[in-house]
């Protein structure tokens, strides 16, 4: 395992490195992490980084101080009263958020505290989440107003439709287990065990072939959008391409021979 490193120079987002895991720790804890204008900039180009690195096999997205994220901020939307301000601001942001389902390594949101509108969206958006049993989840957009249209998208892709509209159409929080029942994290744990169950789990995708789940977490997305028929034929090509790589054949003889796999797409 390497040793860690960090990059400290961006005020914003704090990025470490640590046996080919990568975490992104938003940096405005006395504004709950929300995400800027500077913020999604931020956040942005780090993804950017990170996405053709193979030395990066797993990217963990946390937040200083007490929360997650409590979504945009408000003061800066408030601040910014024009419309074309706003699109900007929402064409940035969901373009950041759907970097995150294209870049080929798996991501990770390490949630605790509130997780609220768009920082609840960029939970759904991330591809596994772990959440302290204390965190706590809502698109309380509404209680102000504002339907949380944006965040909407990844939690309709998350939860079931009626789970999904409750949660928009009230603004109430929902606690780590009802989240886990739900569909929108995939593991709780007690919150001195948050760091040590990413790391069972990252080094568990780690230990994978970096080919096949680069190949499938990009099949899976795409394949969500398809029709059923389409879906298996996009799939079953995938397969094949993926059946004809180095890693599929060292994995099959490694199986065979009953022997530890050497991948070679590492």
């Amino acid at each position: 395992m390497s040793t860690e490193t960090a990059i400290l120079d961006d005020p914003y987002v704090v990025r470490s490195d640590r046996g080919g895991v990568a975490t992104l720790t938003l940096n405005r804890p006395q504004q709950f992490n929300s995400l800027s204008q500077a913020m999604i900039a931020a956040l942005q180009a780090q993804i950017d980084a990170i996405a053709p690195d193979p030395a990066v096999r797993v990217l963990v997205i946390a937040g200083a101080g007490k929360a997650f994220c409590a979504g945009h901020d408000l003061k800066e939307m408030r601040a910014n009263r024009d419309k074309a301000f706003m699109q900007d601001l929402f064409r940035r942001c969901g373009r950041m958020m759907m970097a995150l389902t294209r870049m080929p390594q798996p991501v990770i949101a390490r949630v605790h505290g509130i997780a609220t509108a768009a920082g609840c969206q960029l939970v759904s958006m991330c591809d596994l989440a772990v959440a302290a049993d204390k965190a706590r989840f809502a698109t309380s957009g509404i209680n102000v107003g504002l339907f949380c249209a944006t965040p909407g998208v990844g939690l309709s892709r998350n939860l079931g439709r009626k789970q999904a509209l409750e949660m928009l159409l009230t603004g109430d929080f929902i606690d780590a287990q009802a989240a886990l029942q739900q569909g929108l994290v995939n593991r709780v744990v007690a919150g001195d065990a948050l760091d040590s169950e990413i790391d069972k789990l990252a080094g568990s995708i780690i230990d994978k072939s970096s080919v096949a789940i680069g190949m499938g977490k990009q099949m899976f997305y795409k394949q969500l959008e398809m029709g059923l028929e389409g879906a298996y034929q996009y799939a079953s090509e995938v397969m094949a391409c993926n059946m004809m790589s180095e890693d599929a054949g060292e994995g099959i003889d490694a199986f065979i021979g009953k022997r530890r796999a050497e991948w070679k797409g590492r």
